[in-house]
């Protein structure tokens, strides 16, 4: 599993639905939400070639958004959100 924090101009200029097809076309599970700091938050499982892929989109974003920094955790033990992730990704509030 894949926890992500996209920070930047990401709220309001349509990233979340954007960063869910761009998931859901690449077949993953989890979901991205906005965070009360500013920034776009989630989580993300699949193929590790998707998820390399999904990793690039993130970073620059849609021409709508301004993609400051990208952090991206590795949850290599496999504990936390992992086992309830939804497919297809979904936005949550």
């Amino acid at each position: 599993m894949i926890r992500f924090r996209v920070t930047g101009r990401v709220q309001g200029v349509g990233f979340r639905w954007w960063a869910e097809a761009q998931a859901q076309a690449l077949g993953l599970s989890g979901f991205v939400r906005n965070e009360p700091d500013g920034s776009v938050s989630g989580c993300a499982e699949g193929e590790a070639s998707a998820l390399a892929s999904y990793r690039d989109q993130l970073a620059r974003g849609p021409s709508s958004a301004g993609v400051a920094d990208l952090a991206w955790d590795v949850d290599s033990d496999g504990e936390g959100e992992a086992q309830s992730l939804p497919f297809p990704f979904e936005i949550r509030r």
